[in-house]
């Protein structure tokens, strides 16, 4: 089914009680070197029903320390996570870095319930096993050990182990109607599961088919492969620590059209206050009503504000959330990574505050971070900032495939502008707290800034998810045209 070959093989209860010991001592050993390693264990556990997932299941949770294990089976949506896109229930019961999560179900799981029985099924499932393949791929990108495991059982040893179990009162409630009807339709699924096993063993995240014949050599065989790809793993990250590249002094261009289209952006835009506030009115009253229209068809919105140092995003955003219902709204500020968001991948603290259909979520900053900040100050290797670009895009094609409506600005000021309000905030008593030395610091770095934020502009910028740059020179100008913005992106969105 995969590239790896089946393991296969029957072993006596001494010889099972003999090897034991030793693989449970490694186990717990590689578990206590794992509690301070900048990685993870993702274990995933399938096959077909009466192979034993259970069984292995609780082996593994007698053999390690259940203080560093979480356990998750993922089973029909609630209603919470049918509001999300598809990934946002499996982001959130990632494991931090340091511990082994351990999944019975998984994002296989409802890939793996259903045959694909014609063209129209088997294209979507193929839409769904690429989500999986590039979910799998930033978990290890980022570090993560992910291990897949097939439990395999012919058609006969699958008959036999239901019967079995079943004729024991003791075990026989572990046999469903839908085990049978798994059984009754072996072969149309095993088809099915070979496509999606095919489809989704990746030399990073390869899967091993386990022959489950034999409970106590199917056993051994999953904590011996735990051991096996753990000990490979340590060294290999070893490896990639060492070699942590340095930083360029100038970052260079990717992509110089964006760097053209933000020094073309004009700044000189003027608007009185008289004008602004007759405007103003008139557009939040659009607003709201678009927002309103949203809700009814249970559409979600998501604001993504970015900009420089003191470039308005705290007022704009103040004027927006004037059009909304304070009941269907967050607000989420992103400042340095907490200690356990450093310990997920940096998309792990975007997902876990997307909201439900029909509400909406304002990022001030956000995922961008990654390919402006944590590029230019080093916090991201090269190759980790590089491919941000296609993380991200694919990120933000999952929120608006499930219906969201992604709305991104860059509020772009002058550095002449910005040099004026830093030194009006420091002027200021009630602004002082917005002004500190890193702001100093950055404004330092103007141009790297620039050509961080043209490659951003130009790379992420798609029919689904598009930038728009706001001149923010005149603070009543750039709000006003936030509003108009808003308004004809939800408005454009509901009326596809």
């Amino acid at each position: 089914m995969a590239k790896s070959a089946v393991q296969r093989g029957r072993i006596s209860k001494k010889v099972y009680e003999a090897q034991l010991p030793e693989l449970r001592e490694q186990l717990v050993q590689l578990q206590v070197q794992l509690k301070g390693a900048p990685f993870k264990l993702v274990l995933i556990v399938a096959g077909v029903a009466g192979a034993g997932r259970g069984d292995v299941l609780n082996a593994l949770g007698e053999w390690l320390d259940p203080r560093g294990v979480e356990t998750f089976s993922f089973h029909t949506p609630t209603d919470e996570e049918r509001d999300r896109p598809l990934m946002w229930r499996y982001w959130r019961s990632l494991p931090a870095n340091g511990r082994i999560g351990v999944f019975a179900g998984s994002w296989y799981t409802e890939t793996l319930r259903e045959q694909a029985k014609g063209k129209k099924e088997l294209a979507q499932l193929d839409h769904e096993l690429r989500r999986i393949r590039h979910f799998e791929k930033l978990l290890t990108d980022n570090g993560a050990l992910v291990l897949k495991v097939w439990l395999h059982l012919s058609k006969e040893n699958q008959r036999d182990r239901l019967r079995a179990l079943e004729s024991d009162p003791d075990k026989a409630w572990r046999v469903t109607d839908d085990d049978w009807d798994a059984h009754r339709q072996y072969d149309e699924l095993a088809e099915t599961a070979r496509h999606i096993v095919r489809e989704t063993d990746r030399p990073n995240a390869a899967w091993t088919v386990i022959d489950a014949a034999d409970e106590r050599a199917r056993n051994l065989a999953v904590g011996q492969l735990i051991v096996r790809r753990l000990q490979s793993h340590f060294k290999r990250m070893q490896r990639r620590l060492a070699t942590r590249p340095k930083l360029p002094l100038m970052p260079r261009s990717l992509a110089p059209s964006g760097l053209r289209r933000l020094r073309n952006t004009p700044l000189d835009q003027k608007l009185s206050e008289d004008d602004y506030e007759r405007k103003r009115e008139k557009w939040l009253g659009r607003l709201h009503r678009s927002i309103r229209s949203a809700q009814a068809a249970r559409r979600s919105v998501v604001f993504v504000f970015e900009g420089w140092d003191a470039a308005g995003k705290g007022g704009a955003i103040r004027r927006l959330t004037s059009a909304i219902d304070v009941r269907f709204y967050r607000v989420v500020p992103i400042a340095k990574p907490t200690e356990e968001e450093i310990s997920h991948h940096y998309l792990w603290r975007f997902w876990r505050h997307i909201p439900r259909d029909g509400y909406m979520t304002i990022f001030d900053r956000s995922w961008y971070g990654r390919v402006l900040v944590e590029r230019l100050e080093g916090f991201a290797r090269n190759d980790e900032w590089r491919r941000a670009y296609d993380e991200i895009n694919d990120f933000e094609e999952q929120l608006t495939e499930h219906g969201t409506i992604v709305i991104k600005f860059w509020m772009h000021v002058s550095k002449e502008e910005q040099l004026r309000r830093f030194r009006a905030r420091e002027g200021t008593a009630y602004k002082n707290h917005k002004i500190n030395a890193e702001d100093w610091r950055n404004r330092r770095k103007w141009g790297a800034y620039e050509v961080a934020i043209g490659d951003m502009l130009a790379l992420t910028n798609t029919s689904f998810a598009a930038w728009h740059v706001i001149p923010a020179n005149n603070k009543r100008f750039a709000r006003l045209q936030i509003l108009k913005t808003a308004c004809n992106a939800i408005e454009e969105a509901l009326e596809k």
